[in-house]
């Protein structure tokens, strides 16, 4: 099962180049595919910016498109701890990475930091 980080929610949605073949082979063959209201604050922040331009109804593209709302819970916040080498990582990267460990979910990101410390729990969107 997979868990989409932010950028990989949104080239999902937008079916973008980004995503690349293994990825993609992952996307389709996935028992479940989930996205998290962590990356619709992030969403949020950074269109209320004006760094970021989404339709508004993304949310609603994704549910129709069958990937599952996986709600951040205590759990997830405490998970935040099994990851001290991530402490000055981005915030929301952050908690997408405890989210996952805590569901046992694959991260679907291109993030090469997540990557390279985190490789069981991380897979590359660009493959």
């Amino acid at each position: 099962m997979i868990l989409l980080d932010t950028n990989s929610l949104l080239w999902v949605l937008g079916d973008s180049t980004h995503l690349g073949p293994i990825a993609r082979d992952a996307l389709t063959s996935a028992p479940g595919v989930y996205s998290s209201p962590i990356s619709v604050v992030e969403i949020t922040i950074k269109t209320m910016l004006g760094r970021l331009s989404v339709p508004d109804e993304y949310l609603e593209a994704a549910r129709s498109s069958g990937i599952k709302d996986l709600p951040f819970t205590d759990a997830h916040a405490v998970a935040l701890a099994q990851f001290p080498q991530l402490n000055r990582h981005d915030p929301f990267d952050r908690m997408l990475v405890a989210q996952a460990a805590a569901e046992g979910l694959t991260l679907l990101t291109a993030d090469t930091v997540l990557l390279d410390l985190l490789p069981p729990l991380t897979q590359d969107v660009r493959r």
